[in-house]
């Protein structure tokens, strides 16, 4: 087994707020120290904003968990310095393949054209994933930057006002008492924040249990996504098969509703299975055993006051698809820049209620297709198994029928469609993949790659149009980046940006998210776009 599940990583230290005389006010208090905690707060320490990170542990995620990790959060993962360790130590993948009893039925590739910086999806223990977010916290640190992690701090009550939050926390030298201008709680499905403070999940439990093994083997099985559909191997069922780093695969085994999970997860029972699918001579060692039911919920409101929910505290969906720390880290980087803006002054405090807005509708698009995921893959009526047998045959041999096929829809960008942020897009008719609220398609440009070159702060884009180096708008500094499909020789510019028109200019928001584009640079259209995009207009 990987050690790193034993190593403290952020030790309980006793800190001076635990010996004050009454109880420090910290800028923004983080709960959980997970992926989507640890992505918040590093962001935040990046912009200069004091953040303490909370977490009753003082290690690594104990086994895999999440591991498909997909392009989008990866571009965000370059953001916050720390992409290029997760993509080296990952294993990288694009294609993928779904049998039926079997028959392979077809394949897929999920990212077919070039000229983008990130592959489709990389494969990486979330031990790992969580340790290079850490070593990254390190490097802030060391660079001065206004960011800690206190393990082994338990946060056992929370009060809210109108201009802050109080919490109790405990310890194991005892509790004592903090106070944050703003609290983001990352602390998981199963939120202590959630509980505490009242509030429930609203959708859907499936009933239907899986087993997650983790196993460590030497295998010649291509670094693709394999998907079955009632395999020999587990009949009426289905199966996933993935690759991990240092030799570690991921199996998924649908094993029914009515069972008994404990019995379910020894090794007794767990080898034989494992043995049907792999076959009696291959040699592998159990890593880690889990068993997971569907549940597709979220929380109604993201946002209550000065508590913030993202990542699984927030919502939940069912594993297939990638879609859950996918998802939650593409909240933090909706949320941070907002934070920011708010706690500067330079925005209304409504612009967090857009938070809310957009990443509801990014959570209620992953409910959508998971739960069409978990219906096909586990039909509810012998009439539905009928239905979705007919086109897994039809699919073999007849390409109208693939779309149909769902062994989970896999992570991509939310596309923020009817945000209040975004202003109207009546005079360009460009491509739908770079309307504004989608997030910006990567492209090359000769000496690296566009998002690269965008950054984390407000982009005026410009492709072949003329405009200022810079704007002053609402307190928001626009500069602008200046771009012409000369410097890209395969077209990927001009095909991803401008369609048919010569010339385009767009506005980027530091999530990199289209918040404004038209076919040429427009003083007044821009700047009431600017206003828009903060919340003032």
């Amino acid at each position: 087994m990987n050690k790193i599940f034993e190593v403290p990583m952020y030790p309980y230290a006793r800190h001076e707020d635990q010996d004050a005389g009454a109880p420090v006010r910290r800028k923004v208090v983080v709960i959980g120290a997970g992926p989507v905690g640890l992505a918040a707060a590093i962001e935040l320490a990046q912009e200069g904003i004091e953040v303490v990170v909370l977490d009753e542990n003082d290690k690594v995620s104990f086994g895999s968990r999440a591991i498909c990790f997909a392009k989008r959060p990866l571009e965000i993962l370059d953001r916050l310095g720390c992409g290029q360790p997760m993509v080296d130590k990952g294993v990288l993948w694009n294609k993928g393949k779904v049998f039926f009893d079997d028959r392979q039925v077809y394949d897929f590739d999920l990212l077919p054209e070039e000229g983008h910086k990130r592959p489709a999806f990389i494969n990486l223990q979330q031990y790992y994933f969580e340790e290079y977010l850490v070593d990254r916290v390190r490097e802030l640190q060391a660079q001065g930057a206004p960011i800690e992690i206190r393990g082994r701090n338990k946060v056992s009550a929370i009060g809210t006002h109108p201009d802050h939050v109080t919490l109790e926390v405990d310890t194991p030298e005892g509790s004592y008492n903090l106070e944050a201008d703003w609290m983001i709680a990352c602390d998981g499905a199963n939120s202590p924040t959630r509980r505490m403070l009242g509030l429930d999940f609203v959708g859907r439990v499936f009933e239907d249990n899986f087993l997650i093994a983790d196993v460590v083997m030497e295998a010649d099985f291509p670094t693709e996504r394999w998907f079955w559909f009632d395999p020999p191997f587990n009949k009426g069922q289905s199966a996933l098969l993935h690759k991990q780093p240092d030799g570690v695969w991921r199996i998924d085994l649908q094993l029914g509703w009515d069972i008994d999970k404990e019995r379910e997860k020894r090794p007794e029972n767990v080898i034989p299975r494992l043995k049907a699918m792999l076959g009696e001579e291959v040699e592998f060692e159990l890593e880690w055993v889990s068993i997971y039911t569907f549940q597709c919920r979220r929380m109604e409101q993201f946002r209550h006051g000065r508590v913030l929910f993202a990542g699984d505290a927030a919502h939940q969906v069912s594993p297939f698809g990638a879609r859950g720390a996918n998802s939650g880290l593409q909240d933090t980087d909706n949320l941070i820049w907002k934070l920011k803006l708010v706690m500067e002054g330079k925005a209304p405090d409504s612009l967090l209620d857009s938070y809310d807005q957009e990443r509801v509708h990014g959570a209620e698009e992953n409910i959508l297709n998971s739960s069409r995921s978990t219906d096909f893959i586990t039909p509810k009526s012998e009439m539905s198994r009928l239905l979705r047998d007919a086109v897994l045959d039809l699919s073999e041999h007849h390409e109208f029928a693939r779309p149909l096929v769902n062994s989970g829809r896999l992570s991509v960008p939310c596309t923020y469609d009817g945000s209040t942020l975004n202003s109207a897009d009546a005079l360009m008719d460009g491509p739908a993949r770079s309307r504004p609220g989608s997030a910006c398609p990567d492209a090359p440009l000769g000496d690296g790659f566009l998002l690269s070159k965008l950054g984390n702060d407000f982009v005026l884009l410009t492709i072949d149009a003329d405009a200022p180096d810079e704007i002053e708008e609402a307190g928001i500094t626009v500069k602008r980046l200046a771009l012409s499909v000369k410097d890209d020789k395969t077209l990927a510019l001009k095909e991803r940006y401008l369609g048919d028109n010569d010339s385009g200019v767009y506005l980027i928001r530091p999530d990199q998210h289209v918040a404004a584009r038209r076919p040429s640079f427009d003083d007044n259209q821009f700047r009431a776009a600017i206003r828009r995009a903060v919340g003032k207009e």
